[in-house]
């Protein structure tokens, strides 16, 4: 086998890798969470299907006590509804919190 045979089988070897990865991406995309408006997230409210924002911060804010307010956000995440919290701790540590938006059950409590 000569270098450049050898060089050439490296460099379709490579292509085809490339090619592997293109198309995996394309076939199984990553599920992105979806942001939902204050529209949306009033008629799942008066539909029964999330809980009212107060009852599920309360039951953040009751894992913190003292914590203050940061950010709250409505996601869609693998068809489940998640209020996403951000406190700041009276010891002075961002905490995310998922919670889910139909039950207020906890679903993810991490330092940010």
């Amino acid at each position: 086998m000569t270098l450049l045979s050898l060089t050439q089988r490296r460099a379709g070897s490579r292509l085809a890798l490339v090619l592997l990865a293109v198309c995996s991406v394309a076939v199984c995309p990553v599920a992105m969470p979806r942001d939902l408006d204050q529209d949306e997230a009033l008629r799942l409210r008066q539909q029964g299907v999330i809980l009212p924002l107060e009852q599920v911060l309360q039951k953040a804010l009751d894992r913190y006590p003292g914590a203050k307010l940061l950010e709250v956000e409505l996601e869609e995440k693998h068809d489940v509804y998640i209020y996403e919290v951000e406190l700041l701790t009276t010891e002075g540590v961002v905490r995310e919190l998922d919670l889910e938006a139909a039950t207020g059950r906890l679903l993810k409590d991490k330092e940010d």
